[in-house]
């Protein structure tokens, strides 16, 4: 099986395991992934994680050009934003998931690292969050924004949006978003509770033992 054959494949088995489990609906989310050659491979506009044809999962050119498959997600600039600003990205996912939604709208929470550190493994897998504003969906600005954070973040919150992920891999990013949207839902069942999160001498034993990106 070709490069493009197999990673079209990989796409849509784990669009479906995430859409399965309640992690995207309808059409929302997308996702992308680059391959060896530096094209990428993105799906569709108007199209469901839980029912892709492989075969018309959108192959563009790294100028944007449509190579091959339907037309891609409007959100493509959100997508290469990552790829130009994160050299070690492979691929990027980006949901609507419920939690992850509902936590950009709660008032107080702090917009350079929206995820209270709750568990190592939202800090290994995720480092800080940044909250980004709200973009009108398909929005070039948003691309923008992730710019202006220089690489620095491998994870950002749209506001009433969604998160966005970028990952050294397709597998990556989408487990980094499961952690996401894990703790996110963790934070909403803790509010109202003091919980006990982990303290700064802890987060930086984790930080320097599994060598995390910790961006003050």
């Amino acid at each position: 099986m070709s490069e493009i054959s197999a990673a079209r494949e990989q796409i849509a088995l784990l669009a479906k395991s995430m859409f399965d489990r309640g992690l995207t609906h309808g059409s929302s989310g997308n996702i992308s992934l680059r391959l060896s050659d530096g094209t990428l491979l993105v799906t569709p506009t108007g199209s469901s994680m839980g029912t892709l044809d492989p075969a018309r999962i959108s192959h563009i050119s790294e100028a944007g050009d449509l190579l091959s498959g339907d037309n891609p997600t409007k959100e493509i600039p959100l997508h290469t934003a990552f790829y130009e600003t994160r050299q070690k990205t492979g691929a990027v996912v980006h949901l609507h998931s419920c939690h992850s939604v509902a936590l950009s709208l709660c008032p107080d929470i702090d917009p350079d690292n929206v995820l209270p550190p709750l568990t190592a493994y939202g800090i290994m897998q995720l480092g800080k969050v940044k909250l980004l504003p709200f973009f009108v969906p398909g929005d070039p600005a948003m691309g923008d924004a992730v710019r202006g954070l220089a690489g620095k973040r491998t994870a950002v919150l749209l506001a009433n949006h969604g998160p966005v992920v970028a990952g050294k891999d397709l597998e990556a990013a989408v487990y980094a978003m499961e952690e996401l949207e894990a703790t996110a839902r963790l934070a909403l069942l803790l509010r109202g509770v003091a919980a006990t999160s982990l303290n700064p001498e802890q987060i930086s034993r984790v930080v320097k033992r599994i060598d995390v990106e910790w961006t003050e």
